[in-house]
């Protein structure tokens, strides 16, 4: 009898205890000490389960630490584990919220290193991408370098406030990571009202960003292959095809297995080609043109280098899912910083360097300005790097469309193109082959590598990059930010804005002015 009356003043106890809690959590959180979270909320339901199992009768607690007690187990109260967040509780409801949060939390997916990490941001912002970038200062001067510098300080900023948005303080005051990826964070921003509308942008900008990278790819493969062997009866269009008849195997992949142990090699190729480039223009550094580096800028044309410029940082696509997969998240501040110094440093430098060399004669595609003896062994180089980096952002762009128009279940706009045994079907696969088609085809009607980086780096690479992340931290980080915070976020936006407007339209008048040229001629 003792024992039941016990059980019975604890339970009783234990109700109010978590009542009283949850009710003043919510109470500081609408005073503003701490923004509500979705986690109150639910705490607030169950309050009104608390009242009902009280006002039902104590009988059933009393039951329930009897066969607790008699078990041998834990007796403690199921109404408990409601306001844990240490994940000392019971095991969680397979809701699909509290699975989300386990999944994030799981230490069973192996993690890698701040250097490892670091690794993947350079591979993205160090690219063969910079082979662009002393087109950029032919156009920019000194501008164009301070921009290189401008850009990777926003880049590394906007990256960083990317990842502040992942997470969220609950009502014990610690920060929990309660988003996944980049369409996490803008569906919470377009909640309750259109929870899928900010997801939805992100998609489709991703998948304009990937496409138009994998086109770049073929075109760079043509315009290298053509100014390689210029003797040869092949013109660039044909080289085009014939680079995409081999990338057309990639309509296969299931995954990257295959192709990812071929990244490093990639990778340490572009090291050596850029060595080479710098080597060569350093041996004429005597002929340097100081004075062909201008401070003035020529204005229709330097909208373009922007674009440029920027679509060589972008990675703020995987920068989610390279923290949440980093053994100390704590170090993804310090990882930001020294890749983008140093990618800043070598790409000033790189750009510099070649523009002096050059002058007035610089190309679109920099090694296009070396001998002929040099410029077939770093073609080469540079076209099988081309060719092995192509699958990495088409497939990328596979699972983008395949998840948001094929795998959606009931709300799937398509059927799903894979079968019950996980085979491909033959229509789905028909549909890769025409993305692969689809990307030669530009190559082939656009084959001006410049116009179409400026492009793309002025329609989705400022978008992910400058207005969404700092559109986002505004929305969702308000209450905590301080007003230099605010300032650095409205002013991103704002230039953001211009330049991207601006790069969009002066890239597509270039485009139109290119096309016309070639109808002429």
């Amino acid at each position: 009898m003792a024992t039941l009356i016990r059980s019975k003043i604890s339970n009783v106890a234990t109700s109010v205890s978590n009542k009283s809690q949850a009710k003043m959590s919510g109470m500081f959180a609408r005073m503003g000490f701490q923004a509500a979270t979705d986690e109150e909320a639910v705490g607030f339901a169950h309050c009104d389960d608390l009242d009902m199992e009280h006002r039902q009768g104590l009988q059933m607690d009393v039951l329930k630490s009897e066969v607790s007690v008699d078990g041998g187990g834990d007796p403690t109260l199921e109404g408990d584990f409601h306001y844990q967040r240490d994940g000392t509780g019971p095991p969680p409801s397979t809701s699909k919220d509290e699975g989300m949060c386990s999944e994030l939390s799981s230490q069973g997916k192996p993690k890698i290193t701040s250097w490892e990490a670091g690794w993947n941001v350079t591979n993205a912002i160090q690219g063969m991408f910079v082979l662009g970038l002393p087109y950029a200062i032919l156009h920019g001067g000194y501008l164009g370098l301070f921009l290189i510098i401008f850009a990777a300080v926003v880049c590394c900023y906007t990256g960083k406030i990317l990842i502040a948005c992942l997470y969220e303080e609950n009502e014990d005051g610690d920060i929990v990571r309660t988003r996944d990826s980049y369409v996490d964070i803008a569906n919470a921003c377009c909640a309750p009202r259109f929870p899928k509308l900010g997801g939805r942008i992100v998609n489709v900008a991703q998948i304009i960003e990937l496409v138009m990278t994998c086109i770049l790819y073929v075109v760079v493969s043509g315009n290298l292959m053509y100014n390689s062997f210029p003797n040869l009866p092949i013109s660039q269009k044909s080289w085009s095809i014939i680079a995409t008849a081999v990338l057309l195997p990639c309509a296969f992949l299931k995954n990257l297995k295959a192709v990812s142990k071929f990244s490093l090699l990639c990778t340490l190729a572009h090291f050596v080609i850029n060595i080479l480039v710098i080597a060569y223009c350093l041996s004429r550094a005597r002929d340097w043109a100081w004075d062909k580096v201008k401070f003035y800028i020529d204005v229709k044309k330097f909208p373009i280098s922007i674009g440029i410029i920027v679509f060589s940082y972008t990675s703020q696509i995987f920068l989610p899912s390279l923290e949440g997969n980093m053994q100390n998240p704590k170090e993804f501040h310090s990882m930001m910083n020294w890749t983008h110094i140093a990618a800043c440093i070598l790409k000033g430098l790189f750009a510099l360097v070649a523009y002096l060399t050059w002058a007035d004669e610089t190309k679109e595609v920099i090694t296009d300005n070396l001998p002929s003896t040099i410029r077939a062994v770093v073609n080469i180089f540079l076209v099988s790097k081309a060719l092995l980096s192509y699958p990495l952002p088409f497939f990328a762009a596979v699972e983008v469309l395949e998840r948001s128009l094929f795998q959606e279940g009931s709300r799937a706009v398509f059927p799903n193109c894979y079968a019950g045994d996980g085979r491909l079907k033959s229509w789905g696969l028909t549909l890769r082959c025409a993305l692969v088609v689809f990307t030669l085809l530009m190559a082939i009607y656009v084959p001006h590598f410049a116009l179409l980086m400026g492009l793309t780096g002025s329609l989705t690479g400022a978008g992910l990059c400058f207005l969404l992340p700092s559109l986002f931290h505004l929305k969702l980080q308000w209450r905590k930010l301080l007003w230099h915070h605010v300032f650095f976020d409205v002013a991103i936006f704002v230039i953001g804005s211009i330049c991207s407007f601006s790069g969009f339209i002066h890239s597509l008048e270039g485009l139109i002015e290119a096309y016309r040229t070639n109808a002429e001629d």
